[in-house]
């Protein structure tokens, strides 16, 4: 029987990450061979992940990175079942570790591919399911490289954003990063309300008006205001003719309220803005440039954007 020391042990514990006992173990049934006990640790992994498969890994660390000239960005999230391994140091390193790697390359598959410390990215994902005792995967992988990358991960690593600029202005990493911060936390799915096509708007305004009118039944039966029902979701909607309508109907409205009409060149803008602003709600939740800014609510990032002589080039954001 081979003699174990405890350098063995921490020597294998530093290179794996697994526990002192399943070192030892491993050593054990290597007869102390290093490279053996390595791949002792890696076939539990794979009898682990096998009776795991079929469990959720919806935990774990989603993280951003980018590289030293900000052109590059990626994200990637490592998942596991549990939030507990998700808050582990080693856990998020590894994360860490496999946003730089993905900077590299184009794809998860790539990735999986890669070399770890001399076994493949995949190769390290069985060897810490063995080492955990949970189910690890590399889940989401997304890429984005412009002239400027900016970056933010929320805290607790659950929300990670990325996002292009069409050129390095002067303050680009705090705009880069105000921007990411705006993706993160406000959920944009695409660039701006153009992207929408007409059958997803078309179902959407369905979808809304039918959850409003239902919102409303209840309202009534409370006897509570009714909330108002819009006749449109996105600008994609308001074509010349619907605006033209929207401002005879106010010019009505304030006519039959006994409105001065010399005043109504003073209020019209407001109504306008009400009706594009209630008849909107989808581009302020989907569409990135539609939204209101976050740090400053009385503009949209569109106004935002332009103000700072720059355009969006891209953006990406993974949630767990």
């Amino acid at each position: 029987m081979a003699n174990i020391t405890a350098a063995d042990v921490n020597k294998l514990r530093q290179a794996t990450g697994a526990g002192m006992m399943d070192c030892k173990a491993a050593l054990i049934e290597a007869e102390g061979d290093f490279d053996k006990a390595i791949e002792v640790l890696r076939k539990k992994g794979q009898k682990v992940a096998a009776k795991r498969a079929d469990r959720d890994s919806k935990e774990g660390a989603a993280i951003a990175q980018v590289n030293a000239n900000h052109t590059v960005g990626a994200i990637i999230s490592l998942n596991c079942e549990t939030d507990f391994v998700a808050k582990n140091a080693d856990f998020v390193a590894l994360a860490k570790d496999l946003a730089d790697l993905a900077l590299t390359v184009n794809s998860k598959d790539e990735l999986l591919a890669l070399n770890y410390k001399g076994i493949t990215v995949a190769e390290k994902l069985l060897e810490q399911t063995g080492v955990i005792g949970e189910k690890i995967e590399l889940g989401a992988f997304e890429k984005v490289e412009a002239p400027f990358v900016g970056s933010y991960i929320h805290h607790g690593n659950k929300i990670a954003a990325i996002v292009g600029l069409s050129a390095a202005i002067a303050d680009a990493t705090e705009v880069g990063k105000n921007l990411a911060m705006q993706i993160a936390a406000m959920g944009a799915e695409t660039l701006s309300y153009k992207d929408f096509s007409p059958e997803y708007i078309a179902k959407e305004t369905e979808a809304r008006i039918a959850i409003i009118e239902k919102e409303n039944e209840e309202l009534h039966r409370l006897g509570k205001p009714l909330k108002h029902v819009p006749q449109y979701v996105s600008q994609a909607q308001l074509t010349p003719e619907v605006l033209a309508k929207a401002e005879a109907d106010a010019k009505a409205e304030l006519k039959a309220e006994g409105k001065p009409e010399q005043i109504w060149d003073k209020i019209l803008p407001g109504k306008m803005q009400r009706f594009i602003s209630d008849n909107t709600t989808l581009d302020q939740e989907k569409a990135l440039l539609d939204q209101v800014y976050i740090y400053d609510e009385s503009k949209k990032v569109s106004d935002f954007v332009k103000s700072k002589n720059v355009e969006i080039t891209a953006f990406k954001r993974v949630a767990l």
